[in-house]
């Protein structure tokens, strides 16, 4: 008894810490401070008319890569572009990463889907870079 009497009484005879801040400068936030601090939310832009008519606008590189490789094959990529990643052990994995770091070889692939489009009559306007 005496070991819990000292316990407590060692909790008493600590003095109390005071904080910087009085409980009146303390004050709960209210909805309404919550919402002037709230950031608002980022508008989408809506496409322009000449983004909507590019053939490339929405459709991803691994898209059109696929497209080329179905129509005209790695064979006929690796002549046109001329890069290590078609003509050897053609992946689609390697050819996507090399494409993605450089943007000549995209380019040059763009241009080639570009073309594939036209020849199946497939684009109305044609994008010049």
């Amino acid at each position: 008894m005496d070991i819990e009497n000292n316990q407590e009484g060692s909790q008493t005879d600590k003095p109390k810490r005071v904080d910087a801040l009085s409980k009146s400068e303390i004050k709960p936030k209210m909805d309404k401070d919550i919402l002037e601090n709230k950031p608002a939310k980022k508008v989408k832009r809506k496409a322009t008319e000449e983004q909507l008519n590019n053939p490339l606008h929405g459709v991803k590189l691994a898209e059109i890569l696929e497209r080329l490789v179905d129509h005209y094959g790695w064979p006929y990529l690796a002549d046109v572009v001329n890069i290590r990643c078609f003509k050897y052990n053609p992946t689609m994995k390697s050819s996507l990463a090399f494409l993605r770091k450089m943007q000549w070889a995209r380019e040059h692939v763009e241009d080639v889907y570009l073309d594939m489009l036209d020849e199946r009559g497939e684009v109305k306007w044609k994008v010049k870079f």
